[in-house]
């Protein structure tokens, strides 16, 4: 009998190399995204992950953003190579198992449904959503913000949907938006991916993967959720045409190390 999981992947930096806040400020000529992202990080005003949101409402500099903005942006967006292979094999070519796959991000959803529009379903992308006033053409408001617990509340919703047990559930992500969600998919017993090497995910998550192809996400789900060993794993690739060529296993060890103070020195 096939099993049937739910994996779950972030877009922004994930699926692809791209930003979609700095792709945006750098299409409408907005300087300084980063640093008013930092600002709102500073003060806690938003979410980690939803501040491309939040300034597409309030601020002045980003209120003339309009959706065909946000669709020319993902088109334009560069995703990692072979996207549409692990999307397939995800899908039903790994045998005896069946992967439900959907994006969940920070990320305004025209953005994410124009970047991988012919790849992924639009019933299976869930970003941050808006509503838009009809005649100003500007956000009116914020329907939805896909970042931290957010993520956590939209997971919930498509196990239950799916009927899939809280072991089955797969997350992908890379940076601070993901911890809440990696946490919970933790707790629950299901199993978490890292992408990147960002401080606040690599500890949480139970693998971390670097790669720039897409497919390279698959190694771990071969190894932990399906049961391959390396050798399995390199033959399931070549029967897909594929090779790995370099295979490195690192473990990083991360250090700050201070000399007291001269007791002379302390007032």
């Amino acid at each position: 009998m096939t099993k049937t999981f739910l994996i779950a992947s972030d877009f922004d930096q994930t699926l692809s190399f791209n930003d979609s806040g700095v792709a945006l400020s750098e299409r409408m000529l907005r300087p300084g995204f980063e640093e008013k992202v930092r600002g709102l990080a500073r003060i806690n005003l938003v979410q980690q992950g939803g501040e491309l949101a939040y300034l597409l409402r309030h601020d002045p500099e980003y209120r003339g953003v309009r959706r065909e903005d946000l669709r020319a942006v993902g088109r334009a967006v560069r995703l990692k190579p072979n996207l549409d292979r692990l999307v397939g094999l995800l899908e039903g070519g790994i045998p005896g198992y069946r992967f439900h796959f959907c994006v969940i991000s920070a990320a305004p959803e025209e953005v994410i449904q124009s970047a991988l529009q012919g790849l992924v379903p639009p019933e299976n992308i869930f970003g941050s959503q808006f509503e838009w006033d009809e005649t100003t053409g500007e956000v009116r408001s914020i329907r939805r913000v896909a970042a931290g617990y957010g993520k956590v509340a939209v997971l919930d919703d498509l196990q239950r949907q799916l009927a899939v047990s809280s072991d089955r559930v797969v997350y992908v992500g890379d940076g601070s938006s993901d911890v809440h969600v990696m946490l919970h998919v933790n707790h629950r017993d299901g199993f978490t991916v890292a992408v990147s090497e960002t401080r606040l995910v690599t500890p949480i998550a139970r693998r971390t993967i670097l790669g720039d192809d897409a497919l390279s996400v698959l190694v771990p789900i071969l190894e932990d959720v399906v049961g391959y060993d390396r050798a399995g794993v390199r033959a399931f690739f070549e029967t897909h045409g594929l090779v790995i060529r370099e295979w490195d296993r690192v473990r990083t060890d991360r250090l700050s190390i201070e000399s007291p103070a001269p007791a002379s020195a302390v007032s």
